[in-house]
């Protein structure tokens, strides 16, 4: 192996440490508000999207094993605004997950419930973090970066051994709150009890209460590819242990919760009403498991910080592989002579994640921040998938599946699914925001010369296209989902559904034969594929 590359083993626990963040603190307990005891069908469709999602890019990931990837593969096959879009997209989650954990972190320590613990009281106030409680994030961010700025073996030491505590504690409050109090009761005797909010319950609750947010982190394998060892193998292995493992873990993790839940409590107030601050470990606290309650509220502090480190590395990266199109400054692609970091996007994110804390300091709203955006990123995916199958079916591919045929359609449906239930007005507001790049772009566009822009405009008209009729369905949408009921559900859906086939079609359409392809063939000549 060669230095500073990542074993499978490294890059799942690096994976895993992404996964396991603060979603599941504040996942179980905000789905069953909002779907009751069917959130487990929302935790199990989470997963499901995200598996047909990263089937895409499997198949991109291994064609081109380099850093930040995600964040070149519509370029290839749609041209540069194509793909400055999608990594824009890409790279304003990533850099929005920085301050998420670590507004987790600051969160938790103001719910300690011990007495020396009394001077982080003032980090939190009324669902928003303080500018005492500020500082604190400023600083856990700071730490996240810091440990960044070494080498890879040294990130993936630490996130080896954050992600087996943070594999462990969730395991054992699985356990013993199934040993401690289960109540098969609270999963309802009929289809009215078991999903009292019916199936819309179930689709809101995939988006607004983090569990896309949860599985998102996938893509830590695919952006780490030009360091991953026999990234051939290893990308698709790393993406579907990880993925599996997660995703066994939050259902397992949802049902303890359901039945942990005292009943007399759900007769007086319903599932809408089960509102605990820490829902673990106020859970442990009720059933006498005081031990369990001390481990949670370490491990409310350990999950985050794991996954906050863990982002610096994957959003520096995708930065760094920006500037490979020139459409960013350069300097922010320099990598660390000795320890083979980008330590310029390292700052560069740090900055602007600093930025958006002081101003979005709630953590439901910048968890919004991250669906969205993801998921205008995650459109590209299978369009360039099948795009790049017709242009070039000569490269190497070591994850080539005959069942790209329909998955790559579906996976871009749920896309836009996943876009229009994250409710008017946050669509219009998160869209807006990914647009913001664009001037950004067309200031170095025009540095440049024989830039055609007639060209990539049209190849890009479809997404952009996709992004305006999405804003506008949002608005016109089902009240459930914030629309002002013109088309009710589930018409609304439907109404997605056909249009978004319909987007798909015209992006795989709109491919053209551009000179960032002649990039994609020297990366995917370093292939290797085994007999």
């Amino acid at each position: 192996m060669k230095k500073n590359q990542i074993s499978l083993f490294s890059g799942v626990m690096l994976a895993l440490s992404s996964l396991i963040g603060s979603g599941w603190l504040f996942g179980a307990g905000s789905a069953a508000q909002i779907a009751g005891p069917s959130s487990i069908i929302s935790w199990i469709i989470g997963a499901v999207i995200m598996v047909l999602i990263a089937f895409n890019y499997v198949e991109l990931g291994t064609m081109f094993p380099e850093s930040g990837g995600m964040s070149r593969f519509a370029e290839y096959s749609h041209g540069q605004l194509l793909g400055f879009i999608s990594a824009w997209a890409n790279w304003v989650s990533l850099i929005t997950l920085i301050p998420i954990e670590a507004v987790a972190c600051v969160q938790y320590m103001s719910s300690w419930p011990w007495s020396w613990a009394n001077w982080t009281r003032g980090f939190f106030h009324n669902g928003t973090i303080t500018n005492e409680g500020l500082w604190a994030v400023y600083l856990f961010m700071f730490i996240f970066s810091l440990i960044n700025f070494g080498s890879v073996k040294l990130l993936t030491r630490f996130t080896s051994f954050i992600a087996i505590f943070k594999l462990v504690i969730p395991s054992l409050t699985i356990i013993f709150l199934i040993l401690a109090g289960f109540h098969s009761s609270n999963f309802g005797n009929n289809l009215t009890s078991f999903m009292p909010n019916g199936t819309r319950g179930v689709f809101q609750a995939v988006t607004i209460s983090g569990i896309i947010l949860s599985y998102d982190a996938f893509q830590t394998v695919i952006n780490l590819a030009g360091e991953i060892e026999n990234p051939h193998k290893n990308i698709f292995r790393g993406v579907w242990i990880s993925l599996s493992i997660t995703a066994i873990i939050y259902v397992l993790l949802e049902i303890a919760f359901i039945g942990a839940v005292e009943p007399s409590m759900l007769a007086k107030t319903g599932w809408h009403g089960i509102n605990f601050s820490s829902p673990f470990a106020d859970i442990a606290i009720l059933l006498g498991l005081t031990w369990l309650s001390i481990l949670l509220y370490l491990d409310a502090f350990v999950s985050p910080f794991g996954t906050g480190v863990t982002f610096v590395a994957t959003s520096a990266r995708t930065l760094m592989a920006m500037t490979k199109s020139g459409n960013v400054p350069a300097f922010l692609g320099k990598v660390n002579k000795k320890y083979k970091t980008p330590r310029y996007a390292m700052i560069w994110d740090l900055v602007l994640a600093m930025a958006l804390v002081f101003f979005f300091r709630n953590w439901s709203e910048l968890a919004t921040v991250v669906s969205v955006s993801t998921f205008v990123a995650y459109a590209t995916g299978p369009v360039a998938a099948v795009s790049l199958r017709k242009m070039r079916p000569n490269f190497k591919r070591p994850f080539k599946s005959s069942h790209l045929k329909w998955v790559a359609p579906l996976s871009f449906v749920l896309t836009g699914l996943v876009i229009y239930w994250a409710m008017w007005p946050t669509t219009i507001e998160v869209i807006f925001v990914v647009l913001l790049g664009l001037p950004i772009y067309f200031y170095y566009q025009f540095k440049k010369e024989n830039v055609n822009f007639a060209k990539q405009f049209k190849a890009s008209l479809w997404l952009l296209a996709f992004l305006v009729f999405i804003s506008i369905i949002s608005y016109l949408g089902s009240s459930t989902f914030g629309g002002n009921n013109t088309f009710k559900y589930p018409w609304d859906f439907i109404i997605v559904i056909l249009a978004s086939v319909g987007f798909y079609v015209w992006g795989i359409k709109s491919s053209y034969e551009n000179r960032d392809l002649e990039d994609a063939a020297k990366v995917n000549e370093s292939v290797e594929i085994e007999d």
